[in-house]
């Protein structure tokens, strides 16, 4: 419980959206030319990515007091900094070359030298969306046109997808706003209603654990030496994705959607 209150206190909770993985994404991001880059839309030196825009290896967004940076790293990966700590990272290290964009349509892509999607967040759908630093949370977050909050680099909202990690101190939300799986400090994943727990992985122990809702379709809970912990019991369905349900579940689906598993028969 001391870890679920560090937790939500260390980040706001904002309507934020789960990542997608190239599958996914790629009719939508195939949507955005490569041309773009070469049109000169780069941008560099300034707290927000409207749409259209990109930022190229080495290019960075910086907050308005300079606290907070957004570097489009050389070797891949996309990386927000408090100072010189990094708070979030884009799975897309070993991609040199890569490159991020705002698209037009909602989504923010990062994608490799040769114009392939390497990761995407999930607001397409939202023309005129736009990626802007804090002054002070520590949240990056994306903004409808509207300056309504879609996704966040701290929660996923409703959903961990295909490949995607749950870090130590971050949480899937509910659609709802009422339920939160939090990866915990100590090791376990915690399911709450409010601060009241209802499930939880038996993985205490372990600090610096992370969740992660591997490729070929299981939900692995694994140690910093990268062994795993604990499992469902879903491999063999590549695809397959976590969601914390409206009312209060964890529940992994396969890729077409049917429920495979969950915390509470």
């Amino acid at each position: 419980m001391k870890a679920f209150k560090k937790a939500v206190a260390g980040a706001a909770v904002v309507a934020a959206g789960s990542l997608l993985v190239a599958a996914q994404f790629t009719t939508a991001a195939a949507a955005q030319p490569a041309a773009a880059v070469a049109a000169g839309t780069a941008v560099a030196a300034k707290d927000r990515l409207g749409a259209g825009e990109w930022l190229l290896p080495g290019q960075s967004l910086t907050s308005g007091g300079g606290r907070f940076k957004l570097v489009q790293q050389r070797e891949g990966n996309l990386v927000f900094y408090d100072g010189t700590r990094a708070l979030w990272s884009s799975p897309t290290s070993g991609n040199r070359g890569a490159r991020t964009t705002m698209q037009k349509e909602g989504n923010l892509v990062i994608y490799d030298a040769g114009n392939k999607p390497l990761w995407s967040t999930p607001t397409a759908g939202n023309p005129g969306a736009y990626l802007k630093l804090p002054a002070q949370s520590g949240n990056l977050v994306i903004y409808s046109r509207e300056s309504t909050p879609l996704w966040s680099s701290h929660t996923y909202f409703g959903k961990l997808p295909s490949g995607h990690v749950l870090r130590p101190g971050q949480w899937v939300q509910s659609a709802n706003g009422r339920y939160k799986l939090i990866q915990q400090d100590e090791g376990n994943a915690v399911l709450y209603d409010g601060t009241r727990s209802l499930w939880t992985t038996p993985t205490a122990g372990h600090p610096g654990a992370r969740s992660i809702m591997q490729r070929e379709g299981n939900w692995v809970v694994v140690g910093r030496d990268d062994k795993a912990l604990w499992t469902s019991p879903t491999a063999g369905n590549p695809g397959a994705w976590l969601s914390v349900s409206n009312d209060g579940r964890v529940i992994v689906y396969s890729k077409d959607n049917k429920p495979l598993w969950s915390s509470r028969r």
